[in-house]
């Protein structure tokens, strides 16, 4: 009678046990389900003046390699599961050039996939450098090779199909926006489209955004004074509009030198949001003080029963 006693004291113990850990596990599951996260990584202007494309020349083969170029930052770009970067040129074709008016290989754009790189912003001031047919053929390639990105479109169908650029990770939805201040004096060349800075269309595109049911905005902007050290107030009161309005995510490319970076993250007390005014060159033949280099901003967005947050 005692043994069977002890025995099923035993069991029971045993019974309990197991019980324990599996209500455990499936605590710990239904944790990690309400908990995802991912991991955003921006990049200043990819550019391409006259020297990187001789340089990416290679006579044996006859053709162009910048896998080199990016190749260093691999095990940088692997830690995101979205590496955003400026596409500062055009994929215009032959003859390559540089500044004023770029056209670079597209092996380019390889170069920057290969690394990890794998969304691309057009809307810059060199987006219309070689006018409507450099427009076209950069969205082709970009199409052909299978890279997601915002900025420039054939005409307004096209945009109003595919913009904003939504980007799907972890359960997490996002939608990218982008904008440039201008192109160089070069009018758009109808029906394309490059998306220019006004907050009107910045508004109305968020509202679209918002009505695709994703979690967070980001937006990327080329603007401010070249060279300068120091946003210029209306990149602040831009700034300052976005965050308001609920794009918590900003960051800024043109200047070609680093600027100032402000980050406040999302605790019990603080909202966070986010903003880079200039990340600076990350390729190019610029080679003065504060031009012959970029930043690299990562982000962390973490989505915990249902609300983002701005983690890291």
């Amino acid at each position: 009678m005692n043994i069977n006693l002890i025995g099923m004291r035993k069991f029971i113990a045993l019974y309990l046990l197991v019980h324990f850990i599996a209500l455990s596990v499936q605590a710990q599951e239904k944790d990690v389900a309400q908990r995802q996260s991912l991991t955003l990584m921006f990049i200043g202007d990819v550019m391409g003046h006259g020297p990187q494309i001789r340089s990416a020349f290679n006579d044996e083969t006859n053709s162009y390699d910048y896998k080199d170029v990016f190749s260093g930052v691999s095990p940088l770009f692997g830690l995101a599961d979205f590496t955003i970067a400026n596409l500062e040129v055009t994929l215009g074709g032959e003859p390559y050039t540089g500044y004023p008016q770029f056209s670079s290989p597209d092996e380019l754009v390889d170069g920057i996939v290969a690394a990890g790189g794998n969304v691309l912003v057009t809307a810059n001031n060199h987006t219309v450098d070689r006018g409507k047919q450099g427009i076209i053929r950069t969205i082709d390639v970009l199409a052909e090779k299978g890279i997601p990105y915002a900025g420039s479109y054939y005409d307004a169908k096209h945009k109003d199909t595919t913009y904003p650029l939504i980007l799907e990770q972890n359960g997490i939805r996002l939608a990218l926006l982008n904008y440039t201040y201008g192109t160089n004096g070069i009018p758009v060349p109808s029906p394309t489209v490059v998306n220019l800075i006004d907050t009107a269309l910045i508004r109305a595109d968020y509202k679209k955004a918002q009505s695709l049911n994703v979690d967070e905005v980001i937006v990327c902007i080329h603007w401010g004074n070249e060279y300068q050290r120091r946003p210029a107030i209306q990149q602040l009161q831009l700034t300052r509009f976005m965050h308001d309005m609920g794009i918590r995510l900003v960051i800024g490319s043109h200047p070609h030198v680093i600027q100032r970076m402000e980050a406040s993250f999302d605790t019990d007390t603080t909202e966070g949001r986010v903003a880079v005014y200039s990340l600076g060159n990350f390729v190019s033949n610029q080679r003065q003080q504060y031009r012959n280099g970029g930043a690299v901003v990562a982000v962390n967005i973490v989505k915990e029963n249902g609300k983002t947050l701005i983690d890291n």
